[in-house]
């Protein structure tokens, strides 16, 4: 039996920069971390005694004798592009909700990925599983994903990440000044509204390196603003950085926000919050608020209703957290 920890990730500044529609022209940077929220991933071979062949556990409960009959499409892409010929058991748990921006497509790629290589006794480099997972999702799955997720599951950490055509290049953030205080006045608001990515995303991919070439251009700009204001301890200035990304990334496509969340935004920024961001390609999901902490108890108390999921940093990238080959 095989368990593995994989992080969620925070993308601050350079998503859609991330796609290959643009990095395969242009250079695109990203700045995220990784936080202690997980997916967690139990893979087991099944013993032969049993009238299914595979069983995976996430919202739905699968016994299916073939691995084309798996409804769950990465772990069935997976179970093939491995040639997984015994019967396998597994089961899926989340920190968080799925389709909410935090990366959870990628961290569950990468989790049963690093589960796979347990389970066959193989190790995988942090960097291997990394870009292994991007060219599963990319294609084998043909998905409208960028690459910033499979890299932060995989490495963890707070990292800019370089992509370029041919080369993705991690740089780690080590020195923050006022790190504690970023992490202090960070908000993750959970809008209850669920989206798939690549769909969003695709209502703007094609578009990167044409008509919306100056907006990614910019995009990517920020990532080294907000690392400049780290590394100066400016992390108010941070915060407001994140403001003017949001409204830039919005000019991607009608489909990144709509009415709910720029009224829920604007009632944060009335009451204090510096800037914010939906996390991923938009549409729903977490919105990252920057908010001094003294502003916070005024906001949830005009805010009953609203869920806020309290997080810290992390450095740590997958793992396996359980070994034992015998069961």
């Amino acid at each position: 039996m095989i368990i593995t920890k994989t992080p969620y990730r925070i993308s601050f500044f350079g998503g859609g920069s991330d796609y290959p529609d643009w990095f395969n022209n242009f250079s695109g940077q990203v700045l995220s971390t990784t936080i202690n929220k997980h997916i967690y991933i139990t893979c087991r071979f099944l013993p032969n005694f049993f009238k299914h062949k595979y069983r995976v556990v996430w919202s739905k409960i699968e016994n299916v004798k073939h691995i084309n009959q798996i409804q769950h499409g990465s772990v069935k892409g997976l179970l093939n592009f491995y040639g997984i010929k015994n019967g396998v058991e597994i089961h899926y748990d989340g920190d968080l909700p799925a389709r909410s921006g935090m990366g959870s497509s990628s961290c569950f790629t990468v989790g049963l990925m690093k589960a796979i290589n347990a389970l066959k006794n193989k190790e995988i480099s942090k960097f291997q599983l990394a870009k292994k997972a991007i060219f599963f999702e990319q294609k084998i799955m043909k998905e409208t994903v960028g690459s910033q997720d499979q890299v932060a599951a995989s490495i963890g950490g707070f990292n800019k990440i370089i992509f370029n055509k041919n080369r993705i290049k991690i740089m780690k953030i080590k020195k923050v000044k006022n790190l504690k205080k970023l992490e202090n006045n960070l908000l993750l608001i959970y809008t209850g509204i669920n989206r798939t990515a690549h769909k969003i995303a695709s209502t703007y991919v094609s578009k990167l390196s044409s008509i919306k070439k100056k907006y990614i251009l910019d995009i990517c700009e920020h990532v080294n603003e907000g690392e400049k204001l780290l590394n100066s301890g400016q992390i108010d200035d941070f915060g407001m950085l994140l403001n003017n990304a949001w409204k830039l990334k919005k000019k991607l496509s009608t489909s990144i926000s709509n009415s709910k969340i720029d009224q829920l935004y604007d009632v944060a920024i009335k009451h204090g919050a510096l800037g914010g961001k939906l996390l991923g390609a938009g549409g729903g999901g977490f919105l990252l608020l920057y908010m001094p902490q003294k502003l916070r108890r005024s906001f949830f108390l005009k805010n009953k209703k609203l869920i806020n999921i309290p997080f810290n940093f992390t450095n740590e990238g997958a793992q396996v957290i359980f070994k034992d080959l015998k069961r």
